[in-house]
């Protein structure tokens, strides 16, 4: 539809949003990287994902947050099953190949930054599986997944301008930094990679 600018001249707005066909293929269920398997996250799966919260380091860049680490850990589990039962993608947990062991939680999550709607790829690690290289490792193949399927026409990482260890994770990713703006009362950096051409 025309959307008139700021010069008063009006421009196409041309919308290209996630396919509503696909929104139950946002989940890398089954899938596997060369050391990691996807699966969905379990409720079981709550008390080893708990230490995730004990580590301040995990929840200094994000306000909004808990304090109580039990409280903090089932408010993230609640927003997973939702996303599960709305079709609106959602963090996978991460399983060691070798060990069966949970390590982390990754996958593609449908989101609304500054009204538009978005496929961002979200990434976190438990506190001893750090600086192993299993978040770019998870982050590349729902990048893959994303864009083998079709899923959008770009993707994005959501990440608080002080998080430096992500943002790292988001440029190996092949992602740019593209804008600044305010995500649930926090400062953030857009992080977008576009759908190669050749696809």
């Amino acid at each position: 539809m025309p959307v008139l600018q700021k010069n008063g001249c009006w421009r196409l707005a041309i919308a290209f949003p996630i396919r509503a066909d696909t929104m139950a293929k946002h989940l890398l269920e089954q899938q596997e990287s060369e050391r990691l398997y996807f699966r969905k996250v379990q409720p079981s799966d709550f008390e080893t994902w708990l230490p995730f919260y004990h580590d301040p380091e995990s929840t200094q860049h994000w306000d909004g947050i808990p304090s109580d680490s039990i409280q903090a850990c089932q408010e993230q589990f609640d927003r997973i099953f939702e996303r599960y039962e709305n079709l609106l993608g959602g963090m996978n947990a991460l399983v060691l190949k070798e060990s069966h062991v949970l390590i982390g939680l990754c996958g593609l999550l449908i989101q609304t930054v500054d009204g538009k709607e978005e496929l961002e790829i979200g990434y976190s690690i438990l506190p001893n599986y750090r600086q192993q290289g299993f978040a770019i490792e998870a982050a590349m193949a729902c990048k893959k997944y994303a864009f083998d399927r079709q899923l959008a026409p770009s993707l994005i990482s959501i990440i608080h301008i002080n998080n430096r260890a992500s943002q790292k994770v988001a440029l190996k990713n092949g992602m740019q930094k593209t804008i600044q703006t305010n995500y649930k009362g926090n400062p953030v950096y857009i992080y977008r990679i576009n759908v190669p051409q050749s696809l």
